[in-house]
């Protein structure tokens, strides 16, 4: 596979991905479709750019590991998988599907480059944490990513796992929180409010910085930030838009869990110049 530091390149390769998505969960008739819409920048970066990941050779013992904590955003990954040459394209159609690998949470594959079942929002980070230490023992060198959602930071299992790793400086991890305001029932404002995150990860012993989600050029410089920063964990609070390229899905709280009908299928696709 071959990976790019292009800035148009990726962001090509991400609209292709939401273009995929979107079919995808079409297809489905089921599935989330804000979320995977508004990390799809990140992803994009992550699996064609940042990481060191060989399709062809999937348990590489010294490939970087990434960990989707908020797992249902799944179909982001699953396109990008695809894409990467993790296993054919028409996987895609069977999204939710009895028996498919590709159900509405990951489910553990590591062949398809799925390294972790997740969905209970709050385990991902604990499960990267004891992925870095196993690193640490085998003296390994590779990254730890993960990517959690501003919803899950109200979840107590996520802050027992940041002080964990902020306490034995686990320097290898690098966190993604998809900053986007919403959770299913709603803005987190006015359920429960996280802010600020910023303060939180620092007081943690974690070193922080906060960015565009859908800036490419931000992208790849906070993982240039983020390797270069010794001694500690990176968080990167990524502010994104639950929808995020097309405006009928845009920062509404409707699309958190819904697949697009017929008509906004057409209409997001128009958008993103697949008309």
């Amino acid at each position: 596979m071959t990976k790019t530091a292009n800035i148009e390149e990726l962001q090509e390769i991400a609209r292709q991905l939401r273009v995929d998505c979107l079919k995808m969960l079409h297809k489905a008739k089921s599935g989330h479709t804000g979320g995977p819409l508004g990390i799809m920048d990140i992803i994009t970066v992550l699996y064609f750019s940042a990481m060191n990941h060989d399709p062809k050779n999937p348990r590489w013992e010294d490939r970087d590991r990434f960990i989707l904590a908020n797992g249902h955003c799944c179909p982001a990954i699953y396109v990008a998988l695809s894409k990467a040459g993790y296993f054919p394209k028409e996987e895609l159609d069977h999204l939710r599907q009895i028996g498919s690998p590709l159900q509405g949470h990951p489910k553990l594959k590591v062949e398809w480059g799925i390294e972790m079942s997740t969905g209970s929002l709050g385990q991902g980070m604990s499960i990267g944490n004891g992925i870095s230490f196993a690193a640490r023992l085998d003296k390994r060198d590779f990254w730890m990513y993960s990517m959690h959602s501003d919803g899950e930071a109200q979840e107590g299992m996520l802050w027992e796992a940041a002080l964990t790793a902020g306490h034995h400086k686990l320097e290898k991890r690098i966190c993604f929180m998809d900053f986007n305001g919403i959770q299913i029932d709603g803005f987190n404002k006015d359920i429960k409010d996280v802010s600020p995150l910023e303060d939180k990860f620092l007081a943690f012993r974690w070193a922080v910085k906060t960015i565009d989600g859908h800036n490419i050029a931000e992208i790849l410089d906070s993982i240039d930030w983020a390797k270069k920063t010794p001694g500690k964990p990176k968080m990167i609070i990524a502010k994104t838009i639950l929808g995020k390229g097309v405006s009928i899905f845009e920062n509404l709280p409707k699309y958190h869990g819904v697949a697009p009908s017929d008509e906004e299928l057409k209409i997001a696709l128009k958008e993103l110049g697949e008309a």
